[in-house]
């Protein structure tokens, strides 16, 4: 294909847009629609992924010291923890501030705590564990478990167990949903694109009598569909960044324990995936009107 072709078969997609006002509107309009919805999904998928990823990060494993260890055992035992293949973290915590921590929680309220348990301190010494991989929790519990001097192992059974499955769940239904969404977006813009070339039936018609070939006629076609794309999918990713920028601004304060998305590099990737799903639609829905329903 030569420079003269293309400035040809641009022109001729350029002309074609403006002749075809309202219909390439209404493509425009149904591609930002359809983009927008996806870019949506695919913002709650990512907050989504983000927000069970800190929850699994934030999973750990609290080992109790049995009573009254000398301080080398209580040491040996941390350093037999961190020996453990897939342990992260380890954080001796003193029943001093076991105590501190807790009232520092509950606050001192109406009654003083360390009044309240007759100046005694019921709570034990123990390790803080995180682990290199949150779903390796279980199985490092149990070996923590395992270890001389320590008499209870902690992490959250059953939740933890539940957390993951749902980390899980929420990741699959993420794809599907997307997939799905793709489809209709790949439909709807067929359909629309299908109706612009029925519209210009007869003109196909008239070219192909005066010795036109199929590709001559179907490139000025996927140029027009690759611009309704784009032009739509901009639309949307412009109405998407404002609206979620908005929505942050509103929230940060009154949900900051949430961790939102707000990294420039993951919305600049998500903003220039959505341009790039927006022009491939529109080339798909232009080569699948252009291949099925035309006789060219």
């Amino acid at each position: 294909m030569t420079l003269a072709n293309i400035r040809f078969y641009c022109g001729e997609a350029a002309r074609s847009l403006f002749r075809n006002r309202l219909l390439s509107l209404a493509t425009v309009t149904t591609v930002a629609a359809c983009i927008l919805i996806l870019g949506i999904a695919v913002l709650v998928v990512v907050n989504a992924q983000a927000v069970m990823s800190s929850l699994e990060s934030n999973v750990e494993i609290v080992a109790f010291l049995e009573k009254d260890l000398p301080e080398q055992q209580q040491a040996a035992i941390g350093k037999e923890i961190g020996y453990i293949a897939g342990t992260k973290e380890v954080t001796f915590v003193s029943r001093e501030k076991a105590l501190r921590d807790l009232e520092k929680r509950f606050g001192q309220g109406k009654y003083n705590l360390r009044e309240t348990l007759g100046g005694k301190n019921p709570l034990p010494d123990s390790y803080r564990i995180k682990a290199t991989d949150p779903h390796q929790v279980p199985s490092l519990a149990r070996k923590v478990a395992r270890i001389p001097g320590v008499y209870k192992v902690r992490y959250g059974q059953g939740v933890v167990e539940k957390l993951f499955a749902a980390t899980r769940w929420v990741r699959n239904l993420s794809v599907v949903v997307i997939v799905l969404l793709a489809c209709a977006a790949v439909f709807l813009i067929a359909t629309t694109i299908r109706l612009t070339i029925f519209s210009r039936r007869k003109e196909i018609y008239l070219m192909k009598l005066v010795g036109a070939t199929n590709w001559f006629i179907r490139w000025p076609l996927f140029i027009e569909g690759l611009l309704l794309g784009l032009t739509g999918s901009l639309l949307a990713v412009l109405a998407l960044a404002a609206g979620y920028y908005y929505l942050v601004n509103s929230l940060t304060v009154s949900i900051a324990f949430i961790p939102l998305v707000t990294d420039t590099a993951v919305m600049t990737r998500l903003a220039g995936g959505l341009l790039a799903v927006g022009g491939v639609l529109g080339i798909t829905g232009t080569f699948i009107s252009a291949n099925r329903y035309l006789d060219v």
